[in-house]
């Protein structure tokens, strides 16, 4: 049982280079803590989503090794099914299975992977939709949400499965402005309750204020990682300070 603190993922030397030319990670190496909230800024392109993918596997390196819990799970014999089952993953865009119910939607994974009862699944799905105030839209599809709704619904999946890390790769760009606050305030809440969170975002407030570390990466390499404060008034890269005057 990993407690607070204690290193949750270690990524060692990842490299990940696509048909043979590009680059896309050079050499990452970090570690992330049980109760962090590690938010990863950059420009396009930089390796942020890929660094992301990796570390569940959904980009399998091309060399280096990543630790999830103490397991080596970029060892060709690892389950690595089984361990993506406690890293839950939300995506720009939602995903979610058109022809089914949200209530569908947020109990098949509980019910065929982790063998749950329909009516202990159910149950705590609605448990879930009353935490994000959508409970009255259990029984509808996916086409009747707007988009915001669909994104807090994709967090609620990925929260019925009960995982120990959760991934986003920039929940909130495929959003309209208007929306975005409301996904951001789940995050913070699920931040302020201690779940462990890597969040690829181009939402430099969202960094400032909920995570715990920040990561400035470009051209595949993480360039300077440090706490929000630090990052933000005095960062010591270049290439970092003009990333910043850019944004902000």
């Amino acid at each position: 049982m990993i407690t607070n603190g204690e290193v949750l993922i270690r990524v060692e030397d990842v490299h990940k280079v696509f048909g043979g030319a590009l680059h896309a990670l050079n050499g990452v190496t970090t570690e992330i803590r049980k109760g962090e909230v590690v938010v990863i800024v950059g420009p396009s392109g930089s390796g942020k989503s890929t660094f992301l993918r990796s570390l569940n596997l959904l980009e399998v390196p091309s060399s280096g090794h990543i630790y999830f819990e103490g397991v080596d799970i970029t060892d060709k014999k690892v389950d690595i099914d089984k361990h993506r089952q406690k890293m839950g993953m939300v995506f720009q865009h939602f995903n979610l299975f058109p022809h089914k119910t949200i209530l569908e939607n947020i109990t098949l994974a509980p019910i065929k992977v982790r063998r749950k009862s329909k009516e202990e699944a159910e149950k705590q799905a609605m448990e879930l939709l009353q935490l994000v105030g959508l409970e009255e839209k259990a029984h509808s599809y996916p086409s009747q949400l707007s988009g915001g709704q669909k994104q807090r619904i994709a967090i609620v999946r990925s929260l019925a499965m009960e995982p120990d890390v959760m991934l986003f790769d920039e929940p909130t760009s495929a959003l309209d402005p208007e929306m975005v606050g409301e996904v951001l305030d789940l995050m913070k809440q699920l931040a302020k309750d201690g779940m462990t969170m890597v969040v690829v975002t181009h939402e430099m407030g969202f960094a400032r204020e909920v995570g715990t570390r920040v990561i400035f990466m470009d051209a595949g390499q993480i360039r300077e990682e440090a706490e929000p404060e630090e990052f933000f008034t005095d960062p010591k890269e270049p290439r970092l300070r003009e990333f910043l005057s850019k944004v902000l």
